[in-house]
């Protein structure tokens, strides 16, 4: 069985049993979460579309750890203008693991 489901702007096809780093989400770590925002369920030849969401369906997770990206590095310049611009980024993220869902 799995879901699509949508967290932090995006969306994941996720299956009991997967860890997935998805945007930061304010939670302990150890602790389970509920997602009800499930786009679509899907199990062999049966698939329920949502109309956007599909209603009282759920996807229990439990947090596994709160960390952050590696870094990416933006430098901006232009030539022949003594202009350079350094800059670095690291998004916070939090790994889930999916536990069961709920159709």
């Amino acid at each position: 069985m799995y879901a699509v489901i949508k967290t932090g702007g995006k969306q994941y096809r996720v299956t009991s049993g997967e860890k997935i780093k998805v945007e930061q989400i304010p939670a302990d770590v150890g602790a389970e979460i509920t997602i009800d925002q499930v786009l679509m369920v899907g199990e062999g030849e049966s698939v329920k579309i949502g109309a956007p969401m599909l209603a009282g369906a759920t996807v229990t997770a439990k947090v596994i750890s709160q960390g952050r990206h590696a870094k990416v590095k933006i430098f901006k310049m232009r030539r022949r203008k003594h202009y350079q611009k350094h800059q670095g980024h690291r998004q916070n993220f939090t790994e889930i693991e999916i536990g069961a869902i709920a159709a």
